[in-house]
């Protein structure tokens, strides 16, 4: 008789709201100790799985995240890639989904489940969604196909009753427990009484090459949000930030901004100086059309690339990553236009 291998998963705790627990004396919420996970959370003994884990120390609060961090989470999963079947990673929820869509980019080739999670309640009250969070998280990171490979094979949120592609994802609620939404790309999975994947929308390398990590992600960007009466002054000084590299510029509706000539000329003067301008929509929903209106056509022939139906946390750290490769601002837009893995939309 075949012996079944159990599942071996490596958990990664951040930081966050589910690491938290009340401290009996004091009553004031500290961070959980993850070594006494099966204590804390017993019904992860049920699941029959080998769990180890990994602690930042001190944790993070998701609010003090930066591409540090994204280095230290990426380089965990390098070390332990062959040794482990999947990972869970433990993080507060206000920049989740910028870590997932950072590390969508940082780990090339990637082929196991990189699912992050978290909670609105910490995993110690006794109303939370902490804990089923985290089970669900592991049992995600442990499914396999008929053919035994890793069901999921890229980075992913999973929260409450959904599995979200990591670079499609964006925070949606504060106070809801499905407070991760995708607006542009359909969930991986729907979490309810079973797991049911949707193999269809599963992403899949096109390469079998071994794991690279990009460590190296270059912070000289930023976001450029517009607003009606920003002024030529405003917009000029936030073009000339000392070292910027690459603007994710926030337009109304799909991709429309000021049709003034004063506009138009400082977003030109801006790309003529080598700053790579990416057009992302305001909006929740849809992207960007660049050809429906006068005035998102005038910054495409200003110079600005459009986002399409990227959201802002994966334009953002997309920009980080393409200018961390070393690449000059031509072969930057070049990529712009590519989807990396899974990201954006691209029509043909």
């Amino acid at each position: 008789m075949t012996t079944k291998i159990r599942p071996h998963i490596l958990v990664i705790y951040t930081g966050g709201t589910i690491g938290m627990i009340e401290n009996p004396t004091t009553h004031a919420l500290q961070p959980f100790d993850f070594t006494h996970l099966l204590d804390n959370v017993p019904k992860i003994e049920k699941l029959n799985y080998d769990i180890d884990n990994l602690q930042f120390d001190p944790p993070i609060d998701s609010s003090n995240m930066s591409p540090a961090h994204w280095s230290d989470i990426a380089r965990a999963i390098e070390d332990n890639y062959d040794d482990y079947d999947g990972f869970v990673v433990l993080h507060g929820t206000d920049t989740m989904a910028f870590t997932a869509s950072a590390l969508s980019f940082m780990l090339e080739n990637l082929h196991k489940p990189v699912i992050i999670t978290g909670s609105q309640l910490p995993i110690g009250e006794v109303r939370t969604d902490g804990e089923e969070n985290l089970i669900t998280a592991l049992q995600v990171a442990a499914a396999i196909t008929p053919n035994g490979e890793a069901m999921v094979q890229e980075v992913a949120i999973l929260f409450e009753n959904y599995l979200w592609r990591g670079n499609r994802s964006t925070k949606m609620s504060a106070d809801n427990f499905n407070a991760f939404k995708s607006n542009n790309y359909p969930p991986l999975a729907r979490i309810g009484l079973d797991i049911s994947f949707r193999e269809e929308w599963l992403y899949r390398s096109p390469s079998k090459r071994p794991l690279k990590v990009r460590y190296n992600m270059d912070p000289n960007v930023m976001f450029l949000e517009l607003h009606p009466g920003i002024t030529p002054e405003m917009l000029k000084y936030l073009l000339n930030t000392p070292h910027i590299r690459g603007i994710v510029l926030k337009t109304y509706g799909a991709g429309n901004s000021p049709s003034d000539a004063w506009f138009t000329d400082l977003i030109r003067d801006a790309v003529a100086r080598g700053v790579v301008i990416l057009n992302v929509t305001q909006c929740v929903n849809g992207g960007v059309h660049n050809t429906l209106y006068e005035t998102g056509n005038s910054l495409t022939a200003a110079g600005a690339i459009s986002g399409r139906d990227i959201t802002s946390e994966a334009a953002i750290t997309k920009l980080m990553y393409l200018f961390g490769l070393g690449l000059n601002a031509e072969t930057v837009k070049k990529y712009l236009n590519c989807a990396l893995c899974g990201e954006v939309t691209i029509n043909k």
